[in-house]
């Protein structure tokens, strides 16, 4: 990318690192608003319309689809389903953010996350696939790995942290394994968010400038920007040589990070055969009262200052 920039581009790279910024604004008003609209008819495919009445559309949208998420926990712990997902991308391409809103609304004793860090000493020892499988889902619950096994494919290949036999064996091993997932009553489900290079180097300048998302920049994130190309190589050979019928590859496109989060929830819907589970009608108990009881205060020590 050309690091000099007219003053028209100067200003067109403001203006998307802004609408970046809000973006991310956007995600705490999601998880505090209450007041929703009526569900009303899905975002229509790839017609242009104003910011503001995407946004509009956008959270009417996320709000329909998070009520069937719920509608799916309930029919996992029904019926004991074990789901996995699995969410892969570069640095920066939204996997976080469609795993938060899939999240957002459901009981995480149901539905968890998985990020684990860097494996240490003694588990760069163990059987490769050893760490993650702890992690597994027992009947009755989904679980999003944010990153997986496919560390060994990427990041791991790239930056040197692996030989190229051992990435070999790891893609003779996958779909052994992940076929053993699936015979095993796991639902296994892979996506990945595809980025572009121009959107990528956008989004790390939204980081740079913005304080509340700077702690997510580490040193490996500046060189897998360097190394851009090599992890294109190493995703397209991931993606040729791990795309089985038990559990295939998903792309979706990621350059526009709310449609994105729509249409992999979307999508993801559509691939389980969810049913609403039917809900008894709950009714509050009277509350005892003794007429002995006394509410006792609280020491005023105690007492959290009310500042606002």
């Amino acid at each position: 990318m050309n690091d000099k920039l007219s003053a028209p581009e100067h200003q067109e790279l403001l203006r998307r690192i802004e609408l970046d910024l809000l973006d991310s604004y956007d995600e705490e008003i999601e998880l505090e608003a209450e007041d929703r609209v009526p569900p009303g008819p899905g975002v229509e495919g790839g017609a242009p319309v104003a910011d503001g009445d995407f946004r509009r559309t956008y959270f009417r949208e996320l709000f329909r689809l998070q009520a069937e998420l719920v509608k799916v926990q309930d029919w996992v712990a029904a019926t004991r389903q074990k789901v996995v997902i699995v969410f892969e991308g570069r640095d920066a391409a939204g996997k976080g953010g469609v795993i938060k809103r899939i999240t957002q609304r459901l009981n995480p004793r149901v539905c968890r996350v998985v990020a684990l860090p860097a494996p240490n000493d003694r588990e760069r020892t163990q059987w490769y696939f050893q760490r993650y499988v702890p992690h597994l889902p027992a009947a009755g619950e989904m679980v999003l790995f944010d990153r997986s096994w496919y560390n060994r494919a990427g990041v791991e290949r790239v930056m040197g942290f692996c030989s190229e036999a051992d990435v070999e064996e790891f893609f003779r091993s996958v779909p052994e394994f992940e076929r053993m997932l699936v015979r095993s009553g796991i639902r296994l489900f892979k996506y990945w968010f595809s980025i572009t290079d121009e959107e990528q180097h956008l989004r790390f300048l939204g980081r740079i400038h913005d304080p509340l998302k700077q702690w997510k920049f580490s040193p490996m994130d500046l060189e897998s920007r360097r190394r851009w190309e090599a992890y294109t190589k190493a995703k397209e050979a991931m993606l040729e040589r791990t795309h089985i019928a038990e559990a295939p590859w998903w792309v979706v496109q990621a350059v526009d990070k709310k449609r994105a989060r729509l249409n992999c929830i979307a999508h993801l819907l559509s691939l389980l055969p969810y049913s609403e589970v039917p809900r008894p009608t709950i009714e509050l108990p009277p509350r005892e009262r003794h007429p002995d009881y006394i509410r006792r205060p609280v020491p005023a020590d105690m007492v959290v200052p009310e500042v606002f």
